[in-house]
């Protein structure tokens, strides 16, 4: 349940965004002609893309370039809720703050090649940046264009001094290219992410029917039916040879809960995974 969302646009477009939710909470990110500056104030979040899954907790940001994301909001320690502030970042806003005067790192960007989506770990820097942009979120009537046109302005030279001008190069010419990922790439990254075949689409950028057809030409079977047959595989794997508490096991493989996790392994395996483990263990004692 989203508490609360403000925003503050610039030359028509919104910029500035809070986001205060009631976890656990799912967002999905359609970003065709954005990059995205994502900091989380409270509580912590996985962030999976189409190549990749990534942990981001409290007081620590990450750029997003081009793309779809989806990210589970989940409770930290300390407050009840997950806070999120994101900064849009359009190329033609970014021409436009900078006028005239564009920066030496913002050119020749087709000679620097592409780098990794980058995290940003928590620092004294980039809390003092977005608790005053909180402020203008509180006080909206104090905000003006020429404000708005140096808290991006800032924003960039913050990220700038978090490593290095070269480090700055990388990442913005990256944030405007899409980049093309393998169809089957993306699935095996997030076929354990507790995702139905509708988040998978949009991660691939196809449509629900799209995707199932192409699905089918790459794996020979329904989305469904093979996703769940690997999860299931792996969770066999995991009874037994680990330890690990069944409901840790279910996670982990990707099942919304226990219970749909255990129905699910009876009709695959015709026994519940507490005694699937126990025979295991007996016929390896014997």
């Amino acid at each position: 349940m989203i508490k609360e969302h403000r925003q503050i646009e610039l030359f028509g477009k919104k910029i500035f965004e809070k986001a205060v939710v009631s976890p656990p909470f799912r967002f999905f990110y359609g970003m065709p002609n954005e990059a995205c500056f994502f900091y989380l104030v409270h509580g912590n979040s996985k962030l999976m893309t189409p190549n990749n899954t990534m942990q981001i907790n409290t007081h620590e940001g990450v750029v997003l370039q081009c793309g779809n994301y989806l990210a589970d909001m989940v409770k930290g320690s300390g407050s009840e809720y997950c806070e999120a502030v994101a900064v849009h970042l359009y190329p033609d806003v970014l021409k436009m703050i900078y006028d005239k005067d564009f920066p030496n790192f913002l050119l020749d960007l087709d000679k620097v090649s592409q780098a990794p989506i980058e995290k940003y770990e928590a620092s004294e820097l980039l809390g003092n940046y977005i608790e005053s942009l909180q402020f203008y979120f509180k006080n909206p009537a104090l905000v003006s264009e020429e404000l708005m046109r140096l808290k991006l302005k800032e924003l960039m030279l913050l990220l700038a001094r978090s490593n290095n001008a070269e480090v700055l190069k990388q990442l913005i010419s990256r944030l405007f290219s899409t980049i093309e990922f393998d169809f089957k790439s993306v699935i095996e990254t997030n076929i354990f992410n507790n995702l139905n075949i509708d988040e998978l689409a949009k991660l691939t950028s196809l449509s629900v029917s799209s995707f199932k057809r192409e699905f089918a030409k790459h794996y020979k079977d329904s989305p469904a039916k093979y996703i769940r047959k690997q999860k299931l595989n792996k969770a066999s794997k995991l009874l037994k040879g680990t330890d690990l508490r069944i409901s840790d096991i279910a996670y982990d493989c990707g099942f919304l809960d226990l219970s749909s996790f255990s129905k699910s392994f009876v009709k695959q395996f015709s026994v519940s995974p507490s005694v699937f483990r126990m025979d295991h263990k007996s016929n390896s004692l014997a």
